[in-house]
Parts: C-alpha cells; sequence; structure tokens
C-alpha cells in the first residue's frame, strides 16, 4: 500500500477520522503525529458511533498498529479512560497501540493554566477547548516538561518528580491569577497508577518505526486540526498549538520526507470553524443555522457550536499548495441536499481591491468580502449513491468545479456519516 499523509484542508472537524478509517484497512501503521485530546475524529459503525480523541481512528480496523507520536501532547487520564472505553465495545487497543517516550504529558496544572489564561483573556480569548495543549507545549519549548518517558521512571522517582513539578506549577499559578493550589501528593499518586498500566506501550519511535523507514511497512499520517489552524501557517494567534500541516507529519513522528507518500487533504463541501478568529464566508441567522442543525455541526471534543459558511476556494487552494496535496476527498456533500442554491467564494475583496491568494495576516483575512460563485441545488438526497453516476447531475457539476478549481483530483466523497457511505473516485470527478 502506498503511504499516506491525512491533512485537514481547512479549520479542522473536516471528517479526518472517517477518511482515516476507510484508508488504514489495509496499512500496517497509523501514526497522530501532533495535537492531543483536543481533536475528535468520529466514525460512525454498524454496533454504533465511537468518537476518538487521543487513539488513532485506524485502531478500529484488525491488524491495523498504532502510533502516538514525538509530536503530541498526551493526557494520560484522558488515554486511559479512552482506551477502558474502546475496549468495553470490543475495540482491542494495548496489545497494538504504541506511545513514543518523547511524547509530552499533560498534567491538571496545564489544564488549569488553559482555562485561566482564556478566561483572562476575555474578549480577546483565542477559544481554546481548555484541555492543557497549549501550556504543555509551552513547558515543552520551554524544555522542563515531562514525557511519556518519564513514567518508566521508578514509581518512587516518578511521584517525587511530579509533586516537585506540581508545587512549582502552583506558585506560578498564585502568581499570575491568584489561584488555589493542586494537590501535589494526589496528583502524583494517580500518575502512579497510570503509569503501571500505560508502561507497556511506552516504546523508542526510533526503533518501534523501523519498517516504515526501511519501506518494508506502510504508514498512514493522522493529522488532527486543520491548515488553517497551523502555529506558524494559520491565523495566528486564533491557532492550535502545533503544526497539523504536513511538515508536523515529520517532526511529530521522527519519519524522513520518502515515508510521505500521498499527501491527501480532506475538505468539507462547505466550511466550519470552531473557536474565535477570521471565517471570510461565515453564514450568520438563518442559513448559518441551517448548516449546523442539518450537518450536527457541534464539536465532538467540546460540544461547542461550530460557525457555518460556504466553501472557500481561495483558502482551499492555500492549503493544497502549502501542503503539496495530490488528492483530496470531499466530506458532508450530503449537508446540502436540501439548498436550493449553494455559493463557493472563487475570490475576495480586500479594502476594494481584488485578492485571489489568502492573505496571511489575520487582519487582512478579517477584512476579506467574499466573491462568490452560485451554483445551483440539487435536493435530492445523496446518502445512497456508492458512485459518480448515482450522484444528481447538480452536484456532480458541484463536485467537478471544485476539482478543477482545487487543481488535484477528488479521491472520494462521503455522502453520509457511515464509515461505507463514500464514493471511490480515485481518478477524479471530473468526466
Amino acid at each position: 500500500m502506498t503511504n499516506r499523509v491525512i491533512i485537514g484542508g481547512q479549520w479542522g472537524d473536516e471528517g479526518k477520522g472517517k477518511i482515516v478509517d476507510a484508508l488504514s484497512r489495509d496499512m500496517d501503521w497509523v501514526v497522530r503525529y501532533q495535537g492531543g485530546a483536543n481533536a475528535g475524529h468520529t466514525i460512525v459503525r454498524d454496533e454504533g458511533k465511537i468518537v476518538l480523541h487521543l487513539v488513532p481512528s485506524g485502531l478500529l480496523s484488525k491488524g491495523v498498529r498504532g502510533y502516538l507520536g514525538n509530536g503530541m501532547v498526551i493526557d494520560p487520564w484522558a488515554l486511559m479512560d479512552e482506551i477502558v472505553g474502546l475496549e468495553a465495545q470490543g475495540v482491542h487497543v494495548r496489545d497494538r497501540m504504541f506511545v513514543s517516550a518523547s511524547a509530552h504529558l499533560i498534567l491538571p496544572y496545564h489544564k488549569r493554566r488553559d482555562e485561566l489564561a482564556e478566561s483572562k483573556r476575555k474578549r480577546k480569548s483565542i477559544g481554546t477547548t481548555g484541555r492543557g495543549i497549549g501550556p504543555a507545549y509551552m513547558d515543552k519549548c520551554q524544555r522542563v516538561g515531562l514525557r511519556m518517558g518519564d513514567l518508566l521512571l521508578p514509581l518512587e522517582n516518578l511521584e517525587r518528580k511530579v509533586i516537585e513539578k506540581v508545587l512549582e506549577a502552583n506558585e506560578l499559578l498564585a502568581a499570575l491569577y491568584n489561584a488555589e493550589p493542586l494537590p501535589s501528593e494526589a496528583i502524583a499518586q494517580e500518575l502512579v497508577v497510570l503509569a503501571r498500566s500505560l508502561a507497556p506501550m511506552i516504546v523508542d519511535g526510533h526503533t518501534v518505526l523501523a519498517g516504515v523507514r526501511q519501506g518494508t511497512e506502510s504508514v498512514l499520517f493522522e493529522g488532527a486540526q486543520g491548515t488553517l489552524l497551523d502555529l506558524d501557517h494559520g491565523s495566528y494567534p486564533y491557532v492550535t498549538s502545533s503544526s497539523p500541516s504536513v511538515g508536523g507529519a515529520l517532526t511529530g513522528s521522527g519519519l524522513p520526507p520518502r515515508s510521505l507518500g500521498e499527501v491527501n487533504g480532506v475538505f468539507k463541501a462547505y466550511c466550519t470553524r470552531v473557536g474565535n478568529g477570521p471565517f471570510p464566508t461565515e453564514l450568520h441567522a438563518e442559513d448559518g443555522e441551517a448548516l449546523r442543525s442539518i450537518g450536527g455541526e457541534f464539536g465532538a471534543t467540546t460540544g461547542r457550536a461550530r460557525r457555518c459558511g460556504w466553501f472557500d476556494l481561495v483558502a482551499a487552494r492555500y492549503a493544497v499548495e502549502l501542503n503539496g496535496m495530490n488528492g483530496v476527498f470531499i466530506t458532508k456533500l450530503d449537508v446540502l441536499d436540501t439548498m436550493n442554491e449553494i455559493k463557493v467564494a472563487v475570490s475576495y475583496d480586500l479594502d476594494g481591491k481584488p485578492l485571489g491568494q489568502f492573505p496571511t495576516s489575520p487582519e487582512a483575512q478579517a477584512r476579506c468580502v467574499p466573491v462568490y460563485r452560485s451554483f445551483p441545488g440539487w435536493e435530492s438526497p445523496v446518502d445512497g449513491a456508492r458512485s459518480l453516476k448515482e450522484l444528481p447531475a447538480k452536484a456532480r457539476q458541484y463536485l467537478e468545479f471544485l476539482e478543477k478549481e482545487l487543481g488535484v483530483h477528488i479521491e472520494g466523497v462521503s455522502v453520509g456519516p457511515h464509515r461505507d457511505q463514500t464514493i471511490w473516485t480515485p481518478e477524479g470527478v471530473t468526466t
């Protein structure tokens, strides 16, 4: 099988989990390379819906091994809860999932600092999930964080180390936010218990992924969030704290560029965004609410309502070019079934001047007025279609336009939430 990187092409929540679940079935490895439990990947199976936050989506397929890379920040409490929950649903995890010893730990003081900092920002809040992601990456960059490999220390050493970290964090939280102290001994004791369960999964990633590096084993890289939330290339500061784009797949896994293979983007047939920040094609009032309601646009991690808008070709082309995508997937086409008119932003108007390129400045993004092209809606259900010829002609017209403008093949189209409601189009949708 060809190695692949699956990257969100918008602001996250594009339906990557469903695509990874389908494409990973014949893979040896699925690797998460960035982010943490702020991700929410949803897969709908015959047995019911499963929402994953840390465990790679590919583990829902038998025989696939999962790896949480060094680029991640991992809440061990959340990870253990997720593993236990999956195993209760019959998904075996512990014997085929591995965690990089170099991935950083999220501890309760990271989550507390995240919440307090966001509250203090008030109207200038970023819109974080409050999962401690940013503060954990801060500790990583300051070289003061704990890593998963620390869970392999003798238990008394681990306990002492955690107590020291919590006490240091308590001093900082008191100085910055006048916050009450967290219970250092209780947190350390809980982590010692977790360490016993998680230790067998903690590995040296360079050794474990040797087969991928040598080309004898296949890999699918599973990104979280989306390109427009990339710390370096997104709408800073309204971004995540890691690199969901293609460069993060390398630094977050420790694998070389030759391991990447195909680079595929995932785009919704419209756009959504959670949290604050510029969103040029955002719809308000009834139109936005209609997309939100029909699409079930509420965060899998936080439950927050997603902001909804029309497909943004300017931003999408930026994501394709930035990541070097050579194929894309379009999801949630069925959400547009009842629309009598569908719009696509083909360019922007910025301060009275036409703009065809996505501006890197968030201030400029906020001033962009989309220039739309309208398409007639197909106003009929597509959820039963399993081939292009079964789609309404107007739906095919819409997809063909997106493919032409993006400049890369659409390799698959999702027409419903179930894992099997997908039309595979490896040669593209243009007839």
